[in-house]
């Protein structure tokens, strides 16, 4: 060998790619999620629909950025006229590790403004609707 320098490769076969391992995380989690089973004999619980319509990213400010989306919400099935969701973030950190966490908001019925604070070197890869409290059945 030259000069005592040892090298050790992996397989390219082992290899795990940053990409490669933000999927498997991102599989995992939404596995874990889908995965959670009702409780036997549970009764239909109705919820109101929340579709994402206008989703922005704000230019940097005082070191932050504001994600903002626009939902609508169809609650035509709710007796309810507001409640509570949360939405699901997958956050991309350029001088950390990216993180998956929720947010909470309020829902009204016909639409809802929400908007989340990230640092300046913070993205939004993913986002979804994480859950949605129960509104009670309208007639």
């Amino acid at each position: 060998m030259d000069g005592d320098k040892r090298t050790f490769f992996r397989p390219q076969s082992t290899r795990v790619s940053g990409t490669r391992r933000r999927f498997m995380t991102e599989v995992l989690v939404a596995s874990l999620m889908l995965g959670v089973a009702a409780p036997a004999g549970a009764e239909f619980a109705c919820k109101p629909g929340l579709t994402f319509k206008d989703v922005s990213f704000s230019r940097a400010e005082n070191q932050q950025r504001k994600w903002m989306a626009t939902l609508t919400v169809d609650a035509s099935r709710c007796a309810a006229t507001a409640g509570q969701f949360e939405i699901a973030f997958v956050r991309l950190k350029e001088f950390g590790p990216d993180l998956v966490f929720t947010e909470k908001f309020r829902w009204t019925a016909g639409s809802v403004d929400v908007a989340a604070n990230f640092w300046w070197d913070e993205a939004v890869q993913d986002y979804w609707i994480a859950d949605v409290e129960p509104c009670g059945c309208a007639d």
